[in-house]
């Protein structure tokens, strides 16, 4: 099964990370959780404060140990994206055409690795004029695929995103 990246710190959207983690591991996919805090240290969504345990920093792993990326939205991918590391993680990840999977707000931090020039996306309302910009066609629908990027506007939209993560895990 996949080995799936987890980019992730606090103020995440709850629902972002729980309901693909939940799918993820249903399927017999395992997770490993990146932040730019040490292993072992806590994050908490914005919400309803779950808690999410960063299992290694970002600055221990590289992208070719895993074949997946979910990139819950909420206020973290904002927050990871000040920081070189996460966002040449992504740009890596992008680069080797491995999945990923971004929700609502995440789509900042591909924004910040340029990785969307000449891709089909979405996101959430507030940056879909960010992702225009950094030279992606911006489609408002539930999810958009374009090769290896799954993208997702919202909470509401989790079923569809799921799904064609899903798929793509299993391709």
């Amino acid at each position: 099964m996949a080995k799936v990246a987890v980019l992730i710190t606090d103020l995440f959207e709850d629902s972002e990370y729980t309901e693909p983690a939940k799918a993820f591991k249903g399927a017999g996919h395992d997770l490993m959780h990146l932040g730019t805090k040490n292993g072992s240290e806590l994050v908490k969504g914005k919400k309803e404060n779950t808690p999410v345990t960063i299992d290694k920093n970002i600055n221990e792993v590289e992208p070719g140990q895993f074949d997946a990326l979910l990139i819950p939205g909420g206020y973290s991918p904002d927050k990871l994206r000040a920081k070189q590391e996460p966002v040449q993680f992504v740009k890596e990840f992008m680069e080797a055409g491995k999945p990923v999977f971004s929700i609502c707000h995440g789509a900042q931090l591909l924004i910040s690795a340029d990785a969307l020039k000449g891709r089909k996306a979405t996101g959430w309302k507030s940056i879909a004029q960010d992702i225009k910009n950094a030279g992606a066609e911006y489609l408002d629908q539930e999810v958009v695929i374009d090769g290896n990027l799954v993208t997702s506007r919202q909470p509401d939209d989790l079923p569809a995103f799921i799904k064609a993560s899903l798929n793509k895990l299993n391709q």
